[in-house]
């Protein structure tokens, strides 16, 4: 296993971000009969956990299967022995340090450890339960000793500074890439600090891995007991009877009478803008809101606390100043002035939304303030009398089936070339997930994709993309990627339709799919979005705005009954709407955003035993604390930044947009959805890894360092020309 999986397979564990899984298993005929055996051969003994050998299926995909949740243990501690002795004889190599008997070698190791940890951390966000999080629990602070194992040896540091220091021998650049790119990775872990530091940060690593993972389990189990049960019909007013059918369905999974509204993971629920009944919405708000305090609060004071010591024993000031070193980014300040700079102009955009929808509260009779869970009701009536445009009229025309293939897929073929093909050989971990494999413009294949859409139980709210196999020249693996999505499952029998939101967010993470699929890097810890975390969100963000282009929206917005395109009034409609709400939308996310920052500016000596009134002091301090728009995420369910690997680097989103509106500009005055610009792009930046500064990619793919003007005009903020 190379260094970055590891260190990411570390921050999944603790909770988010970058593979899942567990799964039960079917046995076949072979494995029936070794079960009924009392006697086993050595044989058939060895094929017991299907973990502790490669796959033989396509592309290595895992035997989905076969795998139970008792293999995972024994698989992991056999990974984790296994690659202890792999490092040790790199370590202890008595000939001179080389690129290949070191760094090459590091890459080549931890096959099996590797293997299983791309398999469980993929489940242990899709299909989650008691036992899984169990396992979780003990191997997180197993792999975060197993990585400071590593990251710490003496004898192998050496070896790789040596390594380092006569780098510019290397001809290959990637080799010297890799060579910077490692040494960096074991600075920053620790490897120049005393053996006292050392035995701290150890304690620490463990600590923080332990919280981390505490928060996630924390966070699932309050989102999942906080769920709204609804019994008197009547209080759904405002829904359709398709939604009120999934919820009815949503409460008998869960063994429920009624209708049950299951939170998101932000504080904003889409239902919000929906339900006319007042008190519900603000119960539906505070479930939300309030969620994970009472168990998480005190979590996120000793996680955050242990944070800021590990930083100042790396001589910095705090851990914002320590995460940031090998980000775009590079320091707190930069991140602070982008919001800052921003800050005015959202919350005066906001601010003037509030007022159009105080209009309609009064025009309405409303006797009440204007609070958190009325924002989303009223504004959808300040949208639809702007724009005329009701929900009910826009979903049916974005069905999920015809957005995957005539929407998302078509867009990434008239882009790339590329197209998908769907298989039903393979086995997948949940029978809602779909297997495509995906070939290049001339026949060849590149590697698979899973679509993983709907919600369940078990599963963490949000979406997001995993490498289940990393693409490697080294390793000789073609990629095998996911997809993960939280659309609520319609009633059997009826068709899954599909909010703008939905469609975008789609086409959002296709883009992280592409940027793993179309890696063409020989070593595993610079393939694929082993990137920063102010860049990984690029790839992902530019596709978005695909999902609008002319040609593709004619493609896909069909009526899911008649086939009948969308109405040219209605979907300009949709267009113009985008840039409603923009206020809103960009100030609930700074508010986040600088949460993550405040939250790790501060020394190891500050205890904060107040969390709500840390966040209101934080936002104040910003000049974005404005009661009817709360943040995105409230600290207790702030997952990406608590138990994910978003850690003062929330930011990165807004950070990323700012390339992807201006790469969007630049390809729309070259003549937009063409091959010639896809194939510029796929060459420049999908293909790359971190085989380049993430920087210099941009500029090698733009000309020039991008400006902040065409996210202005992006998010409405600003007028375009």
């Amino acid at each position: 296993m190379n260094k970055k999986q590891l260190a990411l397979a570390v921050c999944v564990a603790l909770g988010m971000t970058a593979c899942q899984k567990s799964g039960d298993e079917p046995t076949s005929k072979s494995s029936e009969g070794v079960a009924r055996s009392e006697v086993r051969s050595k044989a058939e003994a060895k094929v017991v956990n299907p973990l502790m050998q490669e796959s033989t299926l396509p592309y290595h995909v895992p035997p989905f299967d076969q795998i139970k949740v008792e293999h995972f243990m024994p698989a992991f501690e056999k990974g984790m022995a296994e690659h202890k002795k792999e490092v040790e004889a790199i370590a202890n190599n008595p000939e001179a340090p080389t690129f290949e008997n070191t760094l090459e070698a590091l890459e080549k190791s931890g096959a099996l450890l590797n293997r299983v940890a791309n398999v469980f951390f993929n489940l242990t966000g899709t299909i989650s339960n008691e036992e899984i999080r169990k396992i979780q629990s003990e191997i997180s602070p197993k792999l975060s000793q197993h990585q400071d194992d590593i990251y710490l040896n003496d004898k192998l540091f050496k070896r790789i500074e040596a390594i380092y220091e006569q780098r510019e021998s290397l001809k290959d650049p990637e080799q010297r890439r890799l060579a910077e790119v490692t040494y960096q990775n074991f600075v920053l872990a620790g490897a120049k600090l005393t053996p006292e530091q050392k035995q701290r940060v150890r304690e620490l690593n463990t600590q923080i891995s332990q919280l981390t993972t505490e928060f996630a389990q924390n966070l699932l189990k309050a989102t999942e007991k906080r769920a709204v049960l609804v019994t008197d019909k009547k209080e759904l007013a405002g829904l359709s009877e398709d939604e009120i059918a999934n919820l009815a369905a949503a409460a008998k999974v869960a063994g429920k009478e009624g209708y049950l509204i299951t939170l998101k993971n932000t504080t904003r629920h889409a239902l919000l803008s929906k339900l006319e009944n007042r008190e519900l919405r603000e119960r539906l708000f505070r479930a939300s809101a309030e969620r994970a305090l009472d168990v998480n609060g005190p979590v996120i004071q000793k996680l955050v606390k242990a944070r800021a010591e590990k930083a100042k024993i790396f001589g910095q000031p705090n851990w914002a100043s320590y995460k940031l070193l090998n980000q775009m980014a590079k320091k707190p300040e930069a991140v602070l002035k982008m919001l800052d700079d921003m800050a005015p102009k959202v919350v005066a955009k906001a601010k003037a939304e509030a007022k159009a929808i105080k209009a309609v509260m009064a025009k309405e009779g409303a006797n009440f303030e204007l609070a958190p869970w009325d924002w989303l009701y009223y504004a959808e009536k300040v949208r639809q009398a702007k724009y005329d445009l009701d929900e009910s009229q826009i979903k049916p025309y974005f069905e999920l089936n015809n957005v995957l293939q005539k929407g998302v897929f078509f867009a990434m073929n008239q882009l790339f070339g590329i197209s998908f093909k769907e298989r039903h050989d393979l086995p997948v971990y949940h029978p809602d997930v779909r297997t495509f494999e995906v070939f290049d413009a001339d026949g060849k294949s590149i590697g698979l994709f899973y679509a993983d859409y709907f919600a369940r139980e078990g599963k963490r709210g949000g979406a997001w993309m995993n490498a289940i196999v990393p693409q490697s020249f080294l390793l000789n693996r073609k990629p095998v990627v996911v997809n993960v999505l939280n659309i609520p499952k319609p009633a059997e029998g009826q068709p899954a339709l599909l909010t703008f939101d939905e469609v975008t967010t789609m086409f959002h993470e296709m883009g992280h799919a592409v940027h793993g699929l179309f890696s063409q890097v020989k070593y595993p810890s610079l393939a694929g979005t082993n990137v920063p975390r102010d860049f990984v969100e690029f790839p992902s963000q530019f596709e978005e705005d695909w999902a609008i282009d002319p040609k593709v929206i004619a493609n896909y917005a069909k009526h899911y009954k008649t086939g009948e395109p969308i109405p040219a009034d209605l979907l300009k409609k949709v267009l113009d709407s985008r840039k409603f709400n923009q206020g809103f939308d960009t100030l609930e996310y700074l508010e986040a955003a600088l949460l993550d920052m405040e939250w790790h500016l501060i020394s190891p000596e500050t205890d904060v035993s107040d969390v709500p009134g840390f966040e209101r002091a934080a936002l104040e301090k910003h000049g974005v604390y404005y009661p009817p728009v709360p943040p995105r995420y409230k600290s207790p369910y702030f997952a990406h930044i608590f138990s994910g690997g978003y850690s003062a680097g929330y930011y990165a989103y807004l950070w990323t947009e700012v390339l992807a509106a201006d790469a969007f500009a630049y390809m729309r005055e070259h003549g937009g959805l063409t091959r010639e610009n896809g194939d510029r792009f796929r060459k420049e930046i999908l293909s790359r890894g971190f085989t380049i500064d993430p920087m210099q990619q941009y500029i090698n793919f733009r000309g020039k360092a991008p400006s902040v003007d065409a996210l202005l005009i992006r998010r409405g903020l600003v007028d375009s020309k």
